[in-house]
């Protein structure tokens, strides 16, 4: 259903050069019956799928480190990143990407996944919806040394970490990505380690 506060929509391309920025200009209803002409840019890059696998045996997770550009430009003096798996969904569903990109980042093939919820990571500007997941590993599961897929750039490492450690990580500022901070603490919240 349309927002019926939301009148004469008009969208212009900004860039398309990797993903797509627009500059959308609308009039809004104001909560005083006026309607006032607003513009918002909006970033459009598709949606994603994120997934923390974790080991109850162990008390451990899946976590992976690898440069990212926007972190360096804004303060991240190494541009390294931990954070938990995920890519940007292409023609597949938001399982099915997970699934692959679990193999190809950290060598684990996952059959079994569990949706635990989703979310707008930066709904002021970004138009991405992230699917978050939860899977448990086991040694019996890796088929590869992962790493990334090397014709997408990437050159991800792998790390296994106790819950505790990675939790710690939070705190000391090591660990800064809203994604794996949010599933970290979800399975945190169900008792799961």
């Amino acid at each position: 259903m349309q927002n019926s506060k939301v009148r004469n929509l008009k969208t212009e391309v900004l860039s398309d050069n990797w993903y797509t920025l627009r500059k959308v200009t609308f009039d809004y209803l104001k909560k005083d019956g006026s309607w006032e002409t607003q513009s918002r840019e909006t970033y459009d890059r598709g949606n994603g799928s994120t997934i923390l696998l974790y080991n109850k045996e162990r008390s451990t997770v899946i976590l992976t480190r690898q440069f990212r550009m926007p972190t360096y430009v804004n303060g991240n003096k190494n541009g390294m990143l931990i954070e938990t798996c995920a890519g940007l969904l292409s023609e597949e569903n938001a399982t099915e990407c997970i699934q692959r990109e679990t193999q190809e980042e950290t060598g684990y093939e996952i059959l079994s996944v569990e949706k635990v919820f989703e979310a707008y990571m930066s709904p002021g500007s970004v138009t991405e919806i992230v699917y978050f997941f939860i899977a448990e590993y086991k040694d019996s599961m890796k088929v590869s040394e992962g790493g990334g897929a090397e014709d997408e750039q990437e050159e991800i490492e792998v790390l296994e970490l106790k819950i505790e450690e990675a939790v710690k990580m939070i705190e000391n500022g090591e660990i800064k990505d809203g994604k794996t901070i949010m599933l970290l603490q979800h399975i945190q919240l169900r008792g799961i380690l």
